[in-house]
């Protein structure tokens, strides 16, 4: 959007629905040698009016992408939570298989 401060065009202004483009020939004196003159009649909205309907759209859809990542990181760090690591969640960190004794162990009484 160039708000009609420089002498760049906008894209809208050539490719709006239903615009037609028709060269003026021959150029001005006054238009710079690497620039076409044109001139665009028969647009259905004028080229500003589509810019911001255009750039509102980037900023909905920015926005609603914002909205779904933040909802996705937080059902991944639910689901990291909620992981059951091999032995389960003990203070004492991961502890290996016990060894079985084939030894019967009987209660000493004295």
């Amino acid at each position: 959007m160039t708000f009609n401060i420089s002498m760049h065009r906008s894209w809208w202004m050539e490719n709006g629905p239903g615009c037609r483009v028709t060269p003026v020939t021959p150029p001005p004196s006054w238009a710079p040698e690497d620039h076409r003159y044109i001139s665009i009649a028969g647009c259905l909205l004028e080229y500003q009016y589509v810019e911001v309907a255009h750039s509102s759209l980037q900023i909905i859809l920015a926005l609603a992408g914002f909205i779904y990542a933040c909802y996705v990181v937080k059902l991944i760090s639910e689901e990291e939570d909620s992981f059951d690591f091999i032995g389960g969640f003990d203070s004492y960190g991961y502890q290996g298989p016990q060894k079985t004794s084939h030894l019967q162990l009987q209660p000493m009484y004295m």
